[in-house]
């Protein structure tokens, strides 16, 4: 065939395939004028064109996955305002042939909330972030759409003394942080997010609404940690207010990384997860580029559930490799520990919203879960790699504490009793491109591969919230039980089988899938 013979065969192809795609986006808008009538779609349903189409489209924190060119643009992109929009996005969406995708604050790792490779449409939570607050029943309905910044905020404007056991970065989505479980820094005393749920409202598949009675305790334990896209579009949840004191105990103890420092690194992995649930202390190994003489640091990262005159005497007795000494920490409310954690300095407000949102970034993460400590010789040879790099981050948080007390299998999060900590691994960079995309990432894998001796094993264990598609993802759209379990099991271990057997129930058609979500049975 000659080149103008081709050129024309493609032009013909392209302007079918863009025909269809404006048939079924005015199809799907005209179904969803249908079933709600009163309302002008204009207001919530978003298409090319449009001047707020644009914006939403690009409403992400890893722009890593713009470079993903398998993905199409969304047909749509619909905001609602209440549930019954989100059933009629359902129903019109199963009509049309369109997938779904929800997105609550746009942090998953993969892009999974907002790409996909077939014609879709975006759930985007954004206006459905009402929180309501009963201090008397220590119990709170939060939609989500909400951010954890917006939930912790709601919670202290109520109370001094309550707050909720979620993640440190206040512009995260609350709907993705619970569906996948949900740590921070009050994991060692409350346990998860997804511990602390105790209702949902939920549209299904069918485009039905359901709550924990009608969707039934199989459904509800599977949203709580087996990640909620895999099953339907959950509206909002009712979660459990957890007692804290008026005033809490922060502290930074930042360390060269030298012989010193890698001591001090080995005696946290001893005692870290067997102090009093009270204390958490992170650790952060991290290289920020400055120059030449930039050194790569250890920071302990630690909130303690009481006072500065307890907190002493605790750290003295435990760990007193760290040296930590009055003057390095500071009494604060909670929901100023809150701040803190998050590297926020001035009024809580500052946890509202997120249109200055210092996330955003270019990135890649993995992770991995310690079962027994890690050598000290690992440790000199991650800093020689850290040299390699500009921007990246060891993250360990430590459990015990309640998390060694919850049952494996209480949902679908099975991180417990024997995980000494969990690493989260980030390269960052500042160049977009894929060149650019790939060589970071390389570098990420390498490291992920040179630890593989020293974290769990059978399986290498991997946290959802941390999504990771190199652990594996679904070939075509009816991926066997056995195809999936090879990463399945990495996020679920044995809990995934019981996953694969809601999906099929709840989920017969296979209506809402990604490259991850939970196969059949």
């Amino acid at each position: 065939m000659s080149l103008v013979a081709t050129s024309v065969l493609w032009a013909a192809i392209t302007s079918m395939i863009c025909i269809d795609a404006i048939g079924t986006r005015n199809e799907f808008v005209s179904c969803m004028n249908n079933i709600i009538p009163f309302v002008n779609t204009s207001t919530y349903v978003f298409t090319s064109g449009m001047p707020m189409y644009s914006s939403l489209v690009s409403s992400q924190h890893n722009p890593r996955c713009s470079n993903l060119t398998e993905s199409l643009r969304p047909v749509g992109i619909i905001t609602p305002q209440n549930e019954d929009e989100i059933q009629a996005v359902v129903i019109c969406s199963r009509e049309h042939g369109l997938r779904v995708r929800v997105r609550s604050g746009g942090h998953d790792y993969e892009g999974l909330s907002y790409l996909c490779k077939t014609p879709f449409v975006i759930i985007d939570m954004r206006n459905l972030h009402s929180i309501s607050i009963d201090i008397k029943q220590e119990s709170a309905w939060v939609q989500s759409g909400a951010t954890l910044g917006e939930l912790y905020y709601s919670i202290a404007q109520a109370s001094q003394t309550h707050g909720f056991p979620a993640g440190i970065c206040p512009s995260v989505g609350v709907g993705g942080h619970f569906s996948g479980g949900g740590f921070g820094a009050m994991v060692r005393k409350y346990g998860l997010a997804a511990d602390n749920v105790i209702d949902a409202y939920l549209v299904d598949a069918k485009g039905c609404f359901l709550d924990r009675e009608s969707m039934g305790e199989d459904l509800f334990w599977a949203i709580r940690g087996g990640g909620g896209a895999s099953f339907g579009v959950i509206v909002s949840w009712k979660i459990k207010l957890v007692r804290v004191p008026p005033k809490v105990t922060v502290f930074n103890v930042n360390k060269n990384m030298d012989q010193h420092a890698i001591g001090i690194i080995d005696r946290w992995q001893h005692v870290a997860h067997k102090m009093k649930n009270e204390l958490f202390i992170r650790l952060l190994v991290q290289y920020v580029h400055g120059d030449q003489k930039t050194s790569v640091q250890a920071l302990f990262n630690a909130l303690f559930l009481g006072q500065l005159k307890d907190l002493i005497p605790l750290m003295n007795e435990t760990f007193p490799q760290l040296g930590l000494k009055a003057e390095d920490c500071i009494e604060m409310s909670w929901i100023d520990s809150v701040l803190y954690f998050a590297g926020l300095k001035g009024a809580p407000e500052l946890l509202l919203g997120n249109k200055t949102d210092p996330y955003v970034s270019y990135f890649k993460a993995k992770s991995d879960f310690v079962t027994k400590p890690i050598p000290q010789h690992v440790f000199v040879r991650i800093q020689e790699k850290f040299h390699e790099q500009k921007l990246v981050f060891m993250i360990m948080d430590p459990y015990g504490g309640r998390m060694s007390e919850i049952s494996k299998s209480h949902i679908p999060f099975p991180h417990r009793r024997g995980n000494l900590y969990n690493i989260q691994y980030l390269v960052k960079w500042e160049v977009n491109g894929v060149r650019a995309s790939n060589e970071h990432i390389h570098w990420l894998r390498e490291l992920y591969k040179y630890m593989e001796p020293y974290v769990s094993k059978h399986p290498r264990s991997a946290y959802l919230n941390y999504r990771d598609l190199d652990i594996g993802t679904h070939r075509h759209a009816n991926t066997s039980y056995l195809e999936a379990k090879v990463w399945g099991e990495k996020y679920f271990k044995g809990n995934f089988k019981k996953l694969t057997k809601v999906k099929s129930k709840v989920d017969p058609d296979n209506f809402f899938r990604n490259e991850q979500s939970i196969p059949f049975a």
